[in-house]
């Protein structure tokens, strides 16, 4: 299943967007993705999170920070408080906005880095949350002046949240959102993203670095946080996620497409990374989008809602 691509709008009176989604049914499961930055605190309900290709549970309180185009859904399995609907505060706004925000506010400039990082996702401690929490949950209740204040309290507790938590691997953005720092690991990250299902050596990409091995790894490693392996290694089980997702190809196919010849190898190392095989990966996936096919089946003339 591909993600679909949600169209959103803005109010005539505010420069970004707070939906207040209260459903009693449960949230849905919609892959979707959107230009906007996401940030959602999801309350009196538990589930599966799924972002990029990230699976987790979430409960009460859950508050995570989604970059633009990042693939998501939420999907409940139940409430906290059965007489109560779930909850889920949704602020998007897009990237002109935070970047004029953080341009304009020298007090704003902090969150920025906050932002840069949002590409796989953040999922922020509970001690920031119980500080952003009030704010949020008092958005719907006042005038757009009002909550754009709101916002950017929150936005300043989240960017000194030094517990915060990134969710989808390193490299599941692939090529296309790889980050820049200088000709020399452009042309590296550049060569592995190409070539990430083949044989990566090291003494190759120090030649295409123009650095000895010794400095090209100290390169790597400072711009990356990971070694050249790590990194190959989180990139392919990056893609075979989105092959599990997207396609129906057996997992022996999935593997070897990843650049894993060894079967055996390539589960290992998807259990080791990932906390599931890959066949478990694939299950708990089209759990959730089966649940949602057959409450959809159930309704009869029931309208649909805006995915979170």
């Amino acid at each position: 299943m591909r993600p679909f691509l949600e169209k959103l709008t803005v109010p005539p009176d505010a420069s970004w967007t707070l939906l207040n989604r209260r459903l009693d049914e449960g949230i849905p499961f919609e892959w979707h993705h959107h230009p906007e930055f996401e940030l959602t605190l999801t309350s009196n309900s538990r589930g599966r999170r799924f972002i990029g290709d990230h699976i987790g549970a979430y409960e009460d309180g859950d508050l995570v920070l989604l970059g633009p185009n990042l693939p998501h859904t939420w999907f409940s399995e139940d409430k906290i408080a059965l007489d109560a609907p779930h909850v889920a505060l949704v602020m998007w706004f897009r990237l002109e906005w935070a970047a004029g925000l953080t341009q304009t506010f020298v007090e704003m400039r902090n969150v920025r880095a906050l932002l840069d990082t949002a590409g796989r996702g953040i999922r922020f401690s509970g001690t920031a949350t119980r500080r952003a929490r009030p704010l949020i949950e008092a958005m719907p209740g006042l005038d757009s002046a009002a909550r754009l204040l709101n916002l950017m309290q929150v936005l300043q507790i989240l960017a000194r949240d030094g517990e915060a938590e990134p969710l989808a691997s390193p490299a599941y953005q692939a090529a296309a959102a790889t980050p820049s720092d200088g000709d020399r690991i452009d042309r590296v990250l550049g060569h592995i993203h190409a070539h990430y299902h083949e044989d990566i050596r090291i003494a190759d990409l120090a030649e295409l670095s123009c650095l000895s091995i010794s400095g090209f790894q100290r390169l790597f490693r400072r711009h990356t946080r990971l070694s050249v392996m790590d990194y190959v290694t989180q990139l392919r089980i990056g893609q075979a996620c989105a092959l599990l997702i997207g396609t129906q190809r057996p997992v022996a196919h999935v593997a070897d497409e990843v650049g894993y010849r060894n079967l055996s190898n390539f589960n290992r190392q998807f259990l080791q990374v990932r906390g599931l095989t890959p066949r478990e990966f694939r299950g708990a996936y089209r759990q959730g989008a089966g649940k949602r096919a057959a409450r959809e089946r159930s309704l009869v003339g029931g309208g649909g809602s805006m995915p979170v």
